[in-house]
């Protein structure tokens, strides 16, 4: 039996498996691949982790948010162009969307008018900076909604829509 970690500032992989109770050993077993070496040189950041091990650990630890998290903290092109989604309740996520549409709405006019040229002209740049800020927060509602689904399907309380064989079609 393994020992349990009282290691402070664990990395998200650690934390992950630690919460569904998983001794290295035990989740290596269920990881096809996976040796127990190589998953504690993952925890501990002792070697660069690749875009395959995460796939892995999300899938069989049924956590999308580590591939959010590794793109957006881990991949150098993610770190820099990745959106940052955040596990959030629907309701949050419906809000935060609807709100940031709606800003859109009020901003389409203003959009087209600095647009219509094909350039951003000095005078309009503060307005087109404040509308790329509204789309930035659509795109990352998007993302928030897309980890939502992925979770779901991850719990089980959901089919995936690329499987409609699962949905009985």
């Amino acid at each position: 039996m393994g020992r349990r970690s009282v290691k402070e500032n664990k990395s998200i992989y650690q934390l992950t498996r630690e919460e569904l109770g998983l001794t290295r050993e035990k989740a290596a077993e269920m990881i096809p691949g996976l040796s127990p070496e190589r998953l504690e040189k993952i925890e501990n950041d002792r070697i660069q982790t690749q875009p395959e091990d995460v796939m892995l650990l999300a899938e069989h630890y049924r956590a999308p948010i580590l591939c959010s998290y590794y793109c957006a903290n881990e991949c150098p092109i993610g770190r820099v162009h990745a959106l940052r989604p955040e596990s959030k309740e629907l309701a949050q996520i419906g809000v935060e969307t609807l709100n940031a549409l709606n800003q859109m709405n009020r901003s389409k006019d203003r959009l087209l008018e600095i647009v219509e040229d094909g350039r951003v002209r000095p005078d309009e740049y503060q307005d087109f900076t404040e509308i790329k800020a509204v789309l930035d927060r659509i795109a990352l509602s998007v993302a928030n909604l897309q980890l939502w689904v992925n979770e779901q399907i991850a719990e089980g309380k959901m089919n995936s829509p690329e499987h409609p064989a699962e949905r009985g079609e």
